[in-house]
């Protein structure tokens, strides 16, 4: 009777295990029968023409009760667009129709579709709206489709130029500069006005000669988000920055704004610092969100204007000798991605300093982001500050190199961020106007 028994259980479970396999390879045709979509529009961020997208997912979910045959997936309007597809590892061949037949999405189960976008150039200034469908035709005669939607941009691409000759670019396209990016050649200048340069990963400009822009943005190629509330434009370490070398002098930056680098500017050690010209001269520059310094300058002569340094992993500003002369500007330090960040500003003697610091904000989180560091007492080191905001340590008894300065610290009822319109630090969004409550007036770059 025991072995009877466990025959009769054992052709019991046999049983269920094929009945099951029937019910999950059972499929209908019934229009009522249908997908449903974690999306019904895949939108894409900006993407450069010519140039291919990030990769973005959707999933296909069959929770009808039935399994459904797919005669067909297809893009709508086949190769025309520029947009690639996957269906759960079955690619819509551009040289099949862009389309792939026969698939099955058995009972509560899924596919994963992949997208990806290299639009063609659309020969026009601005960005163009690139619409297309996925279109899924069921075996009952049913079609779905989830859209696909992006903007796409043409721009001027640049890989590894040489600048040998003086040298004007001004585009209202965008440039996207590639390779080791752009090198100025000693003897030539370089001129870029009214223009927009994307740096891709691992360009930068370097500066033999001389470099001279106005009304330039000099950023990131990355148009996507990292997340969905953090575009990477908010990201910092995406290019090289701007490298300044020995030879390089009588630079000008005006109304330039430099974002999302390694170290944003760098000005290599100067032989000599000449007093008569500034190697590097910034009026109304923001550098900002950098992933090294800001601006680090060695034993050269620079002047910074009504400029915005903010938000750098290393120093905002770091002078390693030389002259400097910072007139109404802010530097702020508030970096998000570490709490092992550089100061606001930093200045040592280098082969000798004079520095002179007028009208300016510099603050940030810690309590002290002002750092003067003498190693050498033999050698020159002056300084001064006049009306400006610092938080650091109050200096008593010193009307020398401290003169009118508002001493901010962590106990004064507006202080640090508060001073700001905004330092958004969950959404890496910041505007440094002065609040209308800060204590700052009449002080710093705006």
């Amino acid at each position: 009777m025991g072995m009877m028994r466990r025959s009769f259980l054992y052709i019991l479970i046999i049983w269920g295990m094929l009945v099951s396999c029937s019910d999950d390879d059972s499929f209908t045709t019934s229009r009522s029968n249908l997908l449903t979509f974690s999306v019904d529009t895949v939108k894409m961020d900006t993407v450069f023409s010519t140039v291919g997208s990030s990769t973005y997912t959707f999933w296909v979910f069959n929770n009808s009760g039935d399994g459904i045959r797919l005669n067909s997936v297809s893009l709508k309007n086949g190769n025309q667009t520029g947009f690639r597809v996957n269906v759960d590892g079955s690619y819509l061949d551009n040289s099949m129709g862009s389309v792939v037949t026969d698939l099955e999405v058995r009972r509560g189960d899924s596919l994963r579709v992949f997208v990806e976008l290299t639009s063609p150039e659309n020969n026009q200034a601005d960005a163009q709206m690139i619409e297309d469908a996925v279109v899924f035709s069921l075996e009952s005669g049913v079609e779905q489709r989830v859209c696909l939607q992006a903007f796409a941009w043409d721009a001027i691409a640049v890989t590894n130029l040489t600048v040998t000759r003086d040298t004007l670019i001004t585009s209202a396209k965008p440039i996207v500069v590639y390779g080791e990016g752009i090198k100025v050649d000693s003897g030539a200048v370089l001129t870029i006005k009214n223009t927009t340069l994307y740096f891709h990963d691992g360009a930068s400009i370097t500066v033999e000669g001389q470099l001279r822009t106005e009304h330039v943005l000099m950023r990131g190629d990355r148009l996507d988000h990292m997340f969905d509330y953090l575009p990477y434009d908010r990201v910092s370490g995406q290019w090289r920055g701007i490298s300044f070398t020995r030879s390089s002098t009588g630079n000008v930056l005006t109304d330039t704004e430099i974002r999302n680098t390694l170290t944003a500017i760098e000005l290599e050690d100067s032989a000599t610092t000449d007093s008569t010209v500034q190697r590097l001269t910034m009026n109304r520059c923001t550098v900002h969100n950098a992933k090294g310094y800001g601006i680090v300058s060695y034993n050269s002569h620079i002047g910074l204007q009504y400029c915005q340094l903010t938000n750098t992993l290393d120093d905002c500003l770091a002078i390693y000798g030389g002259i400097a002369t910072i007139d109404h500007c802010t530097l702020a330090q508030f970096y998000p991605f570490s709490g092992d960040r550089g100061a606001a500003l930093r200045f040592t003697e280098g082969k000798g300093l004079r520095l002179s610091c007028t009208g300016c904000i510099v603050t940030g989180y810690d309590d002290d982001v002002v750092m003067g560091e003498q190693n050498d007492t033999a050698k020159v080191f002056m300084y001064q500050f006049i009306d400006c905001l610092l938080r650091t340590p109050a200096v008593e008894n010193d009307t020398i190199n401290f003169k009118r300065i508002q001493w901010e610290t962590s106990k004064d009822s507006i202080q640090g961020k508060q001073q700001f319109v905004k330092i958004d630090e969950t959404n890496l969004d910041y505007d440094f106007h002065l609040d209308s409550l800060s204590t700052a007036a009449g002080k710093g770059c705006y």
